[in-house]
């Protein structure tokens, strides 16, 4: 159904930080470098090992990592699962406050651990809100951002921005340091000047390297230096994806799903018939699954090879979420969203008025939250029936935030920030 072609790719070599070696040369075979220190990409065990930040090695990147792994990012987790961090009202809710952010969001919002909510605008801004709505900071970026904000353990937000930077914000509003993704003019105008936007959210691992698109896919280490970059024909607006093997998954607008190694090679590629702007999302068992403009949602194992697909009437631009009974929800452009169980039988779709290019949520007692065009947010039952909505005055593109007292995060194109209970 689908080409699978493998190739080698060119990637940054990792910069060295403590004595060992200095390239993959310096190791014995299979080992690589990896800041100074050789260790085994695949070890024993069958894991991919990498090293962490600072001198000797690191936990393996599926392995759990000293202290408290990141608490918020895209999709909820480093695989975008979509599972929210708390459930849904099962009637309709009642909007406790709503903040002005200075223009459209197309990101999520996401939540800190000690509650603070966190939003990037298309003016500019990084926005922090306490969970009572009183606005803490803003932080300015120098182009408009659709980034989801990605919290790291430490209190760390990265973002990412128009004007080619990722920036990392501290938990106070100041920037620690920020990182040029490529060397497009971003004054210009066309492809060629958007290719290294930083579109996507950020995705954290457990070692705290940073997984974010642009004109590659990009590897950053926690203090802001180029772990390695994986160079593509085209831009990449899809949110990478890290597999507990260590593995990152992106698609791209050379119509390609990228699987990239720990060490930055490129593994595989699958060609599909359209763009790949959805982020991927891996299942407990490896499968990933993405959908791209060719109508398609895509089910692909960590090999490489195409399970299923199963077509749609329109472009899928959102990520899908993976409930905890395997369950797979998307929404398409076809203004429907669809369950479907992972064998790729479609289970049951719900329509709505327009468009759904936001990624579904899962919340922690099933339900499922989906934003549309036709400026409503849906909670849906996990057997298809539709629980309530809720009324906006813009699109709602983005995926909610669920704290774990169950208050819902919402924004979207009215340029608001709201808060429901």
């Amino acid at each position: 159904m689908a080409a699978v072609a493998v190739a080698a790719a060119g990637c940054s070599a990792p910069e060295p930080r403590s004595v060992g070696c200095s390239k993959d040369t310096d190791c014995k075979d299979p080992r690589v470098c990896e800041r100074g220190v050789c260790v085994n990409p695949h070890p024993p065990t069958g894991g991919a090992g990498s090293a962490a930040p600072g001198p000797g090695p690191g936990p393996a990147p599926g392995a759990a990592a000293p202290g408290p792994p990141p608490f918020a990012m895209f999709g909820g987790d480093a695989r975008h699962t979509g599972r929210r961090g708390g459930p849904a009202p099962r009637a309709q809710p009642t909007e406790q406050w709503s903040a002005a952010v200075g223009g459209a969001v197309a990101g999520s919002p996401t939540i800190g651990s000690d509650g603070t909510v966190y939003v990037a605008s298309h003016d500019g801004g990084l926005y922090a809100f306490t969970p009572a709505g009183a606005p803490k900071w803003r932080f300015a970026m120098t182009d408009r951002s659709w980034s989801t904000p990605a919290v790291a353990a430490d209190g760390t937000i990265y973002v990412g921005s128009d004007d080619d930077q990722l920036y990392a914000v501290t938990a106070a509003g100041k920037l620690r340091w920020k990182l040029r993704l490529g060397d497009c003019d971003p004054r210009g105008f066309g492809p060629e000047s958007s290719r290294c936007d930083v579109d996507g959210g950020p995705t954290i691992g457990p070692d705290g390297t940073i997984y974010v698109g642009g004109d590659g896919i990009h590897a950053i280490w926690p203090d802001g230096t180029l772990r390695w970059k994986l160079a593509t024909p085209e831009h990449v607006a899809s949110t990478p994806a890290l597999a507990d093997d260590g593995t990152v998954y992106a698609g791209c607008q050379d119509d390609a799903l990228y699987a990239v190694g720990p060490d930055g090679k490129k593994r595989w590629e699958v060609r599909t018939g359209g763009d790949v702007d959805a982020a991927p999302a891996i299942a407990a068992d490896g499968t990933i699954y993405v959908g791209s403009d060719d109508h398609a949602l895509w089910a692909i194992t960590p090999a490489g090879q195409v399970s299923w697909k199963v077509v749609t009437g329109g472009e899928i631009r959102g990520g899908a979420a993976i409930a905890a009974d395997g369950t797979i929800y998307v929404g398409s452009l076809d203004r429907a969203v669809y369950a479907i169980a992972p064998t790729g039988q479609v289970r049951w779709k719900l329509a709505a008025a327009d468009k759904i290019v936001a990624t579904p949520g899962v919340a922690s007692n099933g339900t499922v939250l989906v934003g549309a065009e036709d400026e409503h947010l849906y909670a849906i039952a996990p057997d298809g029936a539709l629980l309530w909505l809720l009324a906006f005055s813009g699109d709602i593109d983005t995926t909610p935030a669920i704290a774990r007292d169950g208050t819902l995060y919402v924004a979207g194109d009215d340029a608001h920030l709201h808060a429901f209970k």
